[in-house]
């Protein structure tokens, strides 16, 4: 029997190449095949791992969480609306790696519109990450930062807004580099948060 050490250290080799292989090809192109492939191994090996697609999806999804949660994040240059430009450039593939956390997730949109539990586990990442940016926009009110009578301003609809926004730059980013390159992303954010300042 392998000592414990080297299953941990496999598992670590298994959980990298699980991420190269959604990196580079997202969840639709995630199978066992694949990722042996990768690894120069056979399939028989990983189904010690995963003993069905369903738990490498389950696996590849908690892999992509780690690294989304272990990101390199901007800081900010301050409450509120400083706080909501620097939470909205840690969503911009801004880097290969952002880049590449970016193209698993937009992929995982597939495997969650064909999966009731995989459209909870979307669902959920999307309340947590307005859950983050409704601080950002609450403290820009309370400051007295953004445009309009703070009285007809509707928290909910300005972090609902900052997340569409940044997402559809994303997308776009992901499928068009070239006309979005970061220093466009940086600008457009900035643009966003200009729009939204007394």
């Amino acid at each position: 029997m392998p000592a414990r050490g080297d299953h941990d250290a496999r598992r670590r080799d298994v959980s990298e190449a699980v991420w190269q292989v959604l990196a580079a090809k997202g969840f639709g192109g995630l199978t066992l095949r694949a990722v042996a492939t990768h690894m120069g191994s056979s399939t028989g090996l990983l189904t010690h791992y995963f003993p069905s697609k369903q738990a490498l999806v389950r696996h590849a999804l908690e892999i992509a969480q780690q690294h989304t949660a272990g990101r390199e994040r901007f800081t900010s240059a301050g409450e509120g609306l400083p706080g909501l430009r620097a939470a909205l450039l840690d969503v911009m593939p801004l880097t290969p790696q952002s880049t590449a956390m970016n193209r698993v997730w937009i992929s995982f949109w597939d495997a969650a519109l064909s999966d009731a539990e995989l459209a909870e586990v979307e669902l959920q990442r999307y309340e947590r990450w307005r859950g983050m940016l409704r601080p950002h926009v609450d403290a820009a009110i309370r400051l007295g930062q953004l445009a309009g009578d703070p009285d007809d301003v509707d928290p909910d609809d300005i972090v609902a807004t900052a997340a569409g926004f940044a997402h559809g730059i994303v997308v776009q980013a992901i499928f068009d580099p070239a006309r979005f390159p970061a220093q466009r992303q940086i600008a457009l954010v900035d643009g966003f948060i200009a729009r939204l300042q007394r």
